[in-house]
């Protein structure tokens, strides 16, 4: 897995779909040159929150670090843009190392999945009807029956959105623990939720899943009709997002927990 680039000479873009994001890939690429995404030292992502994630997930594997620049609408993850100065920033840059969820479903007609989630692992029902599931932590039952809108899984790194805006707790990184937060619950009306381990091993069984269907997404990708959902963090792959020294993800988590 690579690090924080000292001085990084080959440095890629890649822009989301915005006009405003083009426009900017287009100036930088002029000042700093054009590379293979393959061949960089580190990626600049311009456009908001989504592109990080996309960008992140695009090199699980080869761990090339991401620097972002918000060109997007929220852009938690995202560095203030500026065009001067770029590669000095990114060598002065703080890493943050991050692993993601790993998501494992069964539909009810026997299909089996696999994704990745580097924000949250999310259970949704998918009509009128709530959901009603089974929760198991390490293969013990802690939950015979909750009846809720939905429930998730949230690393540290996405414990600031979907887990938060569900009344979730904000997990500072490196905290070794994994959000469970329920949606809207109807029955236990009191459980709101719990703090575990980071390597425990979480699994939801929906309950009558015909009368009830239940989708799962992993951040953004989908799966409809499920039965079982298996979720554990990947240790095998690693994330490393570059920030600037006074905008770290450390500092961004502390102070949203502050935030009025």
């Amino acid at each position: 897995m690579k690090s924080a680039p000292r001085h990084p000479e080959r440095i890629a873009f890649v822009a989301s779909s915005k006009p405003e994001a083009h426009q900017a890939m287009k100036f930088l690429r002029r000042r700093y040159g054009i590379i293979d995404e393959s061949d960089a030292d580190v990626i600049v992502a311009l456009g908001g929150d989504g592109l990080m994630l996309e960008t992140l997930r695009r090199h699980m594997e080869d761990g090339i670090p991401v620097f972002g620049l918000n060109q997007g609408t929220v852009g938690f993850l995202m560095n203030e843009y500026k065009e001067a100065d770029l590669p000095d920033r990114i060598a002065a840059a703080k890493a943050s190392v991050i692993h993601p969820l790993l998501m494992t479903s069964h539909q009810i007609n026997g299909q089996i999945h696999q994704q990745v989630a580097i924000n949250e692992v999310s259970l949704l029902r998918q009509t009128h009807q709530t959901a009603r599931l089974r929760i198991f932590v390490d293969e013990a039952e802690r939950l015979r029956e909750i009846i809720c809108d939905g429930v998730m899984v949230a690393t540290p790194a996405g414990s600031t959105a979907y887990n938060l805006s569900a009344h979730g707790p904000i997990l500072p990184l490196g905290c070794g623990l994994l959000a469970l937060t329920p949606i809207s619950v109807f029955r236990p009306r009191r459980w709101r939720g719990a703090l575990l381990r980071h390597e425990s091993e979480v699994m939801f069984e929906v309950l009558d899943p015909d009368l009830r269907p239940v989708a799962v997404s992993a951040d953004s990708q989908e799966v409809r009709n499920v039965s079982q959902v298996r979720i554990k963090e990947d240790r095998t792959r690693s994330m490393v997002m570059l920030f600037d020294p006074d905008r770290s993800l450390d500092e961004r988590i502390l102070a949203e927990q502050f935030a009025q």
